[in-house]
């Protein structure tokens, strides 16, 4: 049984990573309180616009990945002809290592040193990782957006003063006809009244 483990663990997230691949994960940023649309796109396939209220990003694969698993679920990044040179002679720093932050089982403090080398290995992994970085895409949109804002705003502005100049314009000319009806009808005529 437990040789299958394995097997099904890695169909389990296989089936899971298609399925997230395949549907838009929709996502509420907490600083600028937009909603942000993220997509996987392959081939040709056209990325949906961005609405006022939504960034949507895509990210476009080539047209031969779209029924296969997904890259960083395809290959061990830890299999040691995934590891360049250098990362196997660093390896060879830490051994006989022991004490404070050793990341070994000898000495009082020896696992000390354990959660910072799972941290260095993890972002380290994150870096060479050739996965889709969404983040970076989302920032791209937002840039995009922040370029256009100072021409809808000029834009906005003068369309703005246009409007104010024609009701001023309508004001004036409503005002002059007031003035013409005025002064083209005489004031009433005062009558004395006798007793």
């Amino acid at each position: 049984m437990t040789r299958f483990l394995p097997r099904i663990t890695a169909l389990a997230l296989i089936a899971t990573a298609g399925i997230a691949a395949s549907q838009p994960v929709q996502a509420q940023d907490a600083t600028s309180g937009e909603k942000v649309n993220q997509l996987i796109i392959y081939g040709d396939d056209p990325c949906p616009a961005s609405n006022a209220g939504e960034i949507t990003v895509c990210a476009r694969k080539d047209e031969s990945e779209r029924f296969r698993i997904p890259a960083p679920l395809r290959d061990n990044p830890n299999a040691a002809a995934n590891q360049g040179w250098t990362e196997r002679v660093r390896a060879y720093e830490t051994v006989g290592a022991a004490g404070v932050n050793s990341c070994s089982p000898v000495g009082s403090g020896g696992a000390s040193g354990c959660v910072s080398r799972l941290i260095n290995a993890a972002y380290a992994e994150k870096k060479q990782s050739s996965d889709v970085q969404f983040g970076r895409l989302i920032e791209e949109e937002r840039a995009k957006r922040l370029q256009t804002i100072d021409a809808d705003t000029a834009a906005e502005q003068a369309r703005v003063e246009v409007l104010e100049k024609q009701y001023e314009e309508k004001l004036a000319k409503e005002r002059a006809a007031e003035d013409a009806a005025g002064a083209a009808t005489p004031p009433p005529a005062i009558t004395p009244s006798h007793p």
